[in-house]
């Protein structure tokens, strides 16, 4: 797996490729910064705060679930190329220290941990029932999407104009102003939430995915259950889907939520049981071809979340 992608190819080959075609990109893009961003809200992050004094790359491929994501050879020499290699969190890419290792080096890009002083909320490693008949969550370590929690972002912007400016200061000014500006608008986005969800018959927040809605659930006062734990590619339990569908009842919940980029088969199990609708929230983690070429961003995606959040929560 990942290990063999690191091992095959190796250190040697890597830096002998990047070095000189970072020349070359350095001609090519008229000295500009270039930046690497492992993740779709990095990525937008950057460019708005970056502007035209910044070219700055997602690694992840469009409509790849970032969880499963193993970087390939030509993802290695991406980020050989780069000034700045922008990240969320150990969590988030566990892969990420392997990565920078193997392009350790003269001409090795700056490693920039975007997440460093957020909030952190604890990860569900597990949700299945327990022996009392309760449902029981074990933790193991720490959530990693962190930028779910609008007060998050504003942090990961201020470390992202920062981690700009220490490697180009000479547009310091640039990326102070456009961070300042870019804050704004979540700060317009938090108080659409704020009043969206102010009125609403229920906050019972029932998710047929993995958990990672925690941080948008905690930041607006959800009660939020999912179907399974962090990691994307686990099962529910039966016990965990009868949980789901007596939630449901009990609460009279108009609809389950399924998420991005992921099959959306335990919410429609759940939903073709409960009668309740099903209802697209987007994690943001990544964003598929279609929505990169339309020019997607992080703050239209989570005023997206707020319309089907209304919807199944029914807000007034």
């Amino acid at each position: 797996m990942i290990q063999s992608v690191f091992l095959t190819f190796s250190l040697v080959t890597v830096m002998s490729i990047g070095v000189s075609c970072t020349r070359k990109a350095e001609e090519e893009k008229g000295g500009r910064l270039q930046v690497v961003a492992t993740i779709f809200p990095l990525y937008d992050f950057v460019r708005a705060v970056g502007g035209n004094a910044v070219d700055v790359q997602l690694l992840l491929p469009p409509g790849v679930e970032s969880h499963s994501f193993e970087p390939k050879p030509e993802e290695i020499i991406r980020v050989s190329r780069a000034d700045l290699f922008v990240y969320t969190n150990a969590e988030m890419e566990p892969w990420g220290g392997k990565l920078l290792e193997s392009v350790r080096g003269a001409g090795a890009p700056s490693s920039l941990e975007a997440g460093a002083g957020a909030r952190y909320l604890a990860a569900a490693a597990r949700t299945d029932g327990g022996g009392d008949g309760h449902h029981h969550e074990s933790v193991a370590g720490r959530d990693p999407h962190i930028w779910l929690n609008i007060a998050n972002a504003r942090i990961m912007v201020d470390n992202i104009a920062a981690g700009l400016a220490s490697k180009a200061p000479a547009s310091r000014e640039l990326f102070m102003a456009n961070a300042a500006a870019y804050k704004k608008r979540l700060d317009g986005l938090e108080s659409s939430f704020r009043t969206g969800l102010a009125d609403c018959r229920t906050r019972e927040f029932i998710h047929g995915g993995h958990y990672a809605f925690a941080y948008l659930a905690q930041s607006h006062n959800l009660s939020y259950l999912s179907a399974y734990g962090i990691t994307a590619d686990s099962e529910p339990s039966p016990r965990r889907m009868m949980d789901l569908v007596r939630k449901i009842r009990e609460h009279r919940l108009k609809a389950i939520f399924f998420e991005e980029l992921l099959a959306p088969g335990v919410a429609q199990t759940v939903a073709a049981e409960t009668g309740a609708e099903l209802l697209k929230l987007h994690g943001i983690h990544n964003v598929t071809r279609q929505e990169l070429d339309n020019g997607v961003s992080y703050i239209g995606l989570m005023e997206q979340n707020l319309v089907n959040l209304r919807k199944g929560l029914e807000c007034r």
